[in-house]
């Protein structure tokens, strides 16, 4: 299985921290967030390569952090060349720009570069590996405002995604993706077929809306603590509570 950790926004929602330094290496319990990330990857067998998607302003960073980290499975930095939010890919988009890049050619995990959270992987890993088909995970934040800023999904009895929605005005529930998805070889090039229909490079809850009747997708829900690192105060959150 190959990874993509999208981490090519430019976050400027929790400026000034971000202004010189991307949001993936902000430090949380003596860490950059991004190598919690790869430490729960660690953890998950049959894991051979992981890319890093940035852009041209936050290269440098990465490459740097690089230089001093180890990581059990080879990891590589790729720039999408982007410079703002005017010029960005989008999330959608700069994961194609890494399948392209390096010829992706099996199983896909996705996770978001801005994902801190005191679960294991290994259920969700398990739970795909059952079903063969794309997984999403989810967890219920209990919250119906925070909802609406998230991508919202529903699901029935056998776990399949009913409806999806991006930052709904009216969510139908306060169940919401964890920014980790799953994908079984033959269901990568999807990503492809979504965007060649035009569809919006920005967010990938829109690919999940686009699949959701399409594709056998599949929810799985977490109920640990899930840290969404798009706020300051977030932020401030997960640095008291996150347990690496």
């Amino acid at each position: 299985m190959q990874v993509i950790i999208p981490a090519a926004g430019f976050a400027t929602r929790l400026y000034p921290l971000t202004e010189n330094q991307p949001k993936a290496l902000l430090e949380v319990k003596g860490k950059p967030i991004l190598e919690h990330i790869i430490a729960k990857l660690g953890q998950l067998p049959g894991i051979e390569s992981i890319y890093i998607v940035t852009n041209e302003k936050f290269f440098k960073n990465f490459d740097e952090w690089l230089s001093g980290f180890k990581s059990k499975a080879p990891l590589k930095i790729l720039n999408d060349g982007t410079t703002s939010n005017d010029d960005r890919l989008g999330q959608i988009g700069d994961i194609q720009f890494v399948i392209d890049s390096v010829g992706i050619d099996g199983d896909l995990l996705i996770i978001a570069g801005d994902n801190l959270f005191n679960f294991s992987l290994n259920p969700v890993f398990n739970f795909f590996t059952e079903k063969r088909a794309i997984v999403n995970a989810l967890y219920d934040i209990a919250d119906i405002e925070a909802a609406k800023e998230l991508g919202v999904a529903s699901i029935n009895e056998e776990h399949l995604v009913t409806s999806f929605e991006e930052k709904p005005e009216h969510p139908k529930s306060t169940t919401v993706s964890l920014g980790i998805y799953l994908f079984p070889k033959q269901s990568v090039k999807e990503i492809k077929a979504f965007l060649g229909q035009g569809g919006k490079p920005d967010k990938i809850g829109y690919l999940m809306k686009w699949l959701t009747g399409k594709k056998e997708l599949y929810g799985f829900a977490y109920k640990e603590k899930w840290f969404d690192i798009g706020w300051p105060a977030a932020l401030e959150r997960a640095r008291k509570e996150f347990v690496p």
